[in-house]
């Protein structure tokens, strides 16, 4: 487990970013990064409740070229994530009755989060 960032744990607009650009960006020196989803509690409930969500950790699933073990070391110390790197048939293995959210290359929250802004929900 990494050290935890307090106000940004659940803030999608601070962990989101780190998660599609740093970590990838880490990730990719080593392997192919072809898919990032959420799991766990992001993964099963809509964007407008992540508040409910304060405190909790984020759950990151990297499907990649090769599976890396501790991935958690590519974690910087400001953010709380639970992060899996799984080649494909390890990672479909995994979430095979797990309902995900895909941030890359698919982004299904971009969509979600614009639109609940506009409604003022965020």
């Amino acid at each position: 487990m990494s050290k935890v960032k307090p106000m940004a744990i659940w803030q999608h607009d601070k962990v989101l970013p780190y998660i599609l650009t740093c970590l990838k960006d880490k990730i990719s020196e080593i392997t192919t990064v072809e898919k990032i989803m959420l799991f766990g509690s992001r993964g099963r409930l809509p964007v407008e409740r992540w508040s409910e969500l304060e405190g909790k950790d984020w759950d990151i699933l990297v499907q990649a070229g090769c599976k890396l073990k501790n991935a958690h070391v590519l974690v910087e110390g400001d953010y709380h994530l639970d992060l899996l790197v799984l080649n494909k048939e390890h990672a479909e293995k995994f979430i095979k009755n797990m309902k995900t959210k895909e941030l890359f290359p698919t982004n299904e929250l971009e969509c979600l989060i614009t639109k609940n802004q506009e409604n003022g929900k965020f």
